[in-house]
């Protein structure tokens, strides 16, 4: 399944894929189901906090202080790991990190590799290049792997086959994986999937990874899972190759103590997460014997550049937003074309793909109520609606001038600059009440209205305006 860096080749635009979305009452029926079940239990567990705020607060610093000062903490980054007998690559986009991991699991003689479940190397299509190279790559992840069973997309961050019922996994189960249960019962579809991947993980030269957080200062990988894969990924094969943005850096080990509170909390809704895995380097008979450590760009550093959009950089991955949308709760996360489904994704998968006149792109930032939900729970304050209406603007100012809603904007103008022109405009519009219905509401315009009419109503104008209605008034 070919994508391209960040958005997958052939994704319609975000209105045309929401309204096919919307149409399917079993995704709505699993979305609602889950999200209100994962928004419930993180307000608990964050309730148990009483200085939630100022972890919160402490997030947002330790963050901008690293992306403030970047270039200083790659650079003490690669030389903690390099003293500790790892290799750092440097990769400017998805090709070129793609090229590194591939030729590593080459020489290894490596024809298949297990995955940690990594945002950044869904990010860069990397499944889809080790395949084209000749490696197959095994997603240990619970979640990832139903979705490379059923030949599926992720739609969400941290579950990404949350639009799937335990009926459908047990369909995909039985039509790809030997020894499937004859039943939906999610023990037994978890035993089934264990089964599977024990001979994955004890087979496996390669493993591949992504990152957490990396601690600058001792050259420390961070990663955080739920069920014990990524444990066995990290320590059981020879070769652990970690692929991870530049933006996913804490300074030192203090630091990495607050986000061990808050992305679990925001996440998982638990207090610690059920494994963290932390190795620096390589140690002699425990673990892999080799790390390679892939620092991945990917259009980060021009997203870095952009006084606004920079702080979508903060985020830990955590999902809480994607929990309050009442967007993504209607439509899920394949909507967006993005591996960044949701609200973040919305903020983040334009910028880095860095072409706002891209048709598919521009419309994320406008796939969002701007309710805010999304800047309340987000754990490092990234001001989502902030970006989103930024982003609206640049996508408005790469369209030509010549598009309908640029001549709509330019009539409207040459309306309003001529007090006769705009009552003559406000007569027109009176004639409208003549489409509504009995409730004095207009359903159906016909083109250019229909494209207001078609997600929501249009009040039909009064019969007479206000000015009219006040000149008569005054005699």
């Amino acid at each position: 399944m070919g994508r391209n860096p960040v958005t997958w080749l052939g994704s319609p635009t975000f209105p045309r894929a929401a309204h096919e979305a919307l149409g399917n009452t079993q995704l709505r029926t699993n979305l609602r189901k889950a999200t209100t079940t994962i928004r419930g239990k993180r307000e608990q567990a964050v309730a148990e906090l009483p200085d939630w705020e100022e972890l919160r607060r402490a997030g947002e610093a330790v963050k901008d202080d690293v992306l403030a000062h970047l270039d200083t903490y790659l650079l003490r980054l690669e030389e903690a790991v390099t003293a500790r007998g790892g290799v750092v690559h440097w990769a400017r986009d998805a090709d070129e990190a793609n090229r590194i991991v591939l030729d590593l699991a080459r020489a290894k003689g490596a024809e298949e590799v297990v995955k940690v479940k990594s945002m950044a190397t869904a990010e860069i299509g990397l499944n889809s290049a080790l395949e084209a190279g000749g490696v197959r790559a095994v997603e240990t992840d619970l979640a990832e792997l139903i979705v490379q069973l059923g030949d599926d997309l992720p739609s969400h961050i941290l579950v990404p086959a949350i639009h799937r019922n335990r009926a459908e996994i047990k369909e995909i189960f039985a039509r790809r994986m030997p020894e499937a249960p004859d039943s939906d019962d999610p023990g037994e579809l978890a035993e089934a999937a264990r089964r599977h991947l024990r001979r994955k993980f004890l087979s496996a030269k390669v493993a591949v990874s992504g990152a957490n957080f990396a601690v600058a200062d001792t050259g420390s990988i961070a990663v955080v899972e739920s069920e014990g894969n990524g444990r066995m990924c990290l320590t059981l094969p020879e070769t652990l190759i970690t692929v991870m943005g530049i933006e996913k850096l804490v300074p030192t080990w203090r630091d990495l103590e607050v986000f061990l509170q808050l992305l679990p909390r925001s996440s998982t809704a638990e207090r610690m997460n059920p494994y963290t895995s932390v190795w620096s380097g390589v140690t002699p008979g425990d673990g892999p014997s080799e790390f390679h450590l892939v620092l991945l760009d990917n259009g980060r550093t021009a997203t870095l550049a952009d006084e606004v959009g920079s702080q979508a950089l903060r985020c830990i991955r955590c999902s809480a937003c994607l929990n309050v949308c009442p967007v993504y709760e209607r439509t899920g996360g394949q909507a967006y074309g993005s591996v960044y489904p949701g609200p973040i994704g919305a903020i983040l998968a334009p910028q880095l793909a860095g072409d706002m006149s891209d048709k598919q792109a521009a419309s994320l930032p406008f796939a969002s109520s701007l309710c805010g939900a999304c800047y309340e729970v987000c754990p490092v304050r990234i001001n989502i609606p902030e970006v989103l209406t930024h982003l609206r603007a640049e996508a408005v100012a790469a369209k030509s001038k010549r598009n309908p809603e640029a001549l709509a904007m330019s009539g409207a103008a040459w309306v309003f600059r001529d007090p006769r022109r705009y009552e003559a405009a406000q007569r027109a519009g009176s004639l409208s009440r003549f489409l509504a219905g009995d409730d004095g509401t207009i359903r159906r315009l016909p083109w250019p209205g229909s494209k207001w009419t078609a997600t929501r109503d249009f009040p039909a104008l009064p019969k007479e305006s206000f000015r009219t209605w006040w000149r008569r008034r005054r005699g």
